[in-house]
């Protein structure tokens, strides 16, 4: 067997559970397919994380993670995983051109974010239609820029986008953020931020470049344009679990169905981070995840 643990996803999940498994002395690998960190990465800042009292940058914060999990000889490999089949005693984890073979695995593969699904918004990807803040808010210095959500990711990229746009249209479905209230206040109290209340979008429109967004006020049914130079959406996450889709129970929207010890209905499978059907996703319940899945998983190890 090459590994007594394989970890697919290197976000603060998959790094926690590889710090207290190679702490255990378990020989493991996390396996990710671009770098070490996750959503985090695209995080400008994390106020709420236990041990800042200033706060961290997200890069900061996983880079900080991803040393200590290797100070304990974590091997954390740059890996797509094709597929994952159930052996006798183990898996086996199929990558491109190689297979690996393991007692357990935790899945840790988190979520990406859920597209508007309206017109032109695939055409307009990277011409004025994003989902990262961080990665693309330094191209839009004295933009005016669309952000279309209500919750804690959508304000906080709001405010985010204000050091580099000068105007901030944020468009949400309801009369009332759903963001907690003190994210919620630094985004109204923002003079550069404008909400738009009860409405969505329904057409993303341009030429080379996103122009405009055709919204629809869903109370009154009237049509508005708002003309803008970019888009961010932040409307929640799609889980990205389809690697174990036949060998773990998902809810209605494809998040896995794990016992508390994070277990899944798969012998020596188990579930942490964003891709778990949980009530909160935030990086602290993803180190949550992580640890409790290594410890699961030494058990499991340890009765084979």
């Amino acid at each position: 067997m090459d590994f007594e643990l394989v970890i697919i996803g290197g976000g603060p999940a998959g790094l926690t559970a590889g710090l207290y498994a190679a702490r255990a002395e378990i020989k493991t690998v996390i396996l990710e397919k671009t770098s070490p960190g996750g959503q985090v990465l695209n995080t400008d800042w994390v106020d709420n994380y236990p041990g800042f009292p200033e706060g961290v940058s997200g890069f900061d914060l996983v880079d900080k993670m991803r040393a200590q999990a290797e100070r304990f000889g974590l091997e954390i490999r740059s890996a797509e995983v094709a597929g994952l089949t159930v052996q006798d005693q183990g898996f086996e984890v199929a990558l491109s051109g190689e297979k690996l073979t393991s007692g357990a695995v935790i899945l840790a593969t988190g979520a990406h974010p859920r597209p508007l699904g309206v017109e032109g918004e695939a055409e307009f990807i990277g011409r004025g239609v994003s989902y990262c803040a961080t990665c693309d808010g330094p191209f839009y210095k004295g933009a005016t820029l669309g952000v279309v959500g209500g919750g804690d990711s959508a304000v906080e990229e709001a405010v985010y986008l204000t050091r580099f746009a000068d105007r901030v249209y944020l468009i949400h479905r309801r009369d009332k953020l759903r963001a907690v209230e003190c994210i919620a206040r630094r985004a109204l109290d923002n003079d550069k931020i404008t909400p738009v209340w009860d409405s969505v979008v329904e057409r993303i429109a341009g030429d080379d470049q996103v122009k405009a967004l055709h919204l629809k006020n869903v109370k009154t049914g009237e049509p508005s344009v708002l003309e803008v130079d970019g888009v961010f959406t932040f409307i929640g996450l799609i889980p990205d679990g389809g690697l174990v889709a036949d060998l773990v129970d998902l809810d209605d929207i494809g998040f896995v169905i794990t016992e508390a010890d994070t277990a899944s209905r798969t012998p020596g499978l188990f579930v942490a981070g964003d891709v778990r059907h949980k009530l909160l996703r935030q990086i602290s319940t993803a180190v949550g995840d992580g640890a409790t899945a290594a410890f699961a998983a030494q058990h499991y190890l340890e009765n084979l």
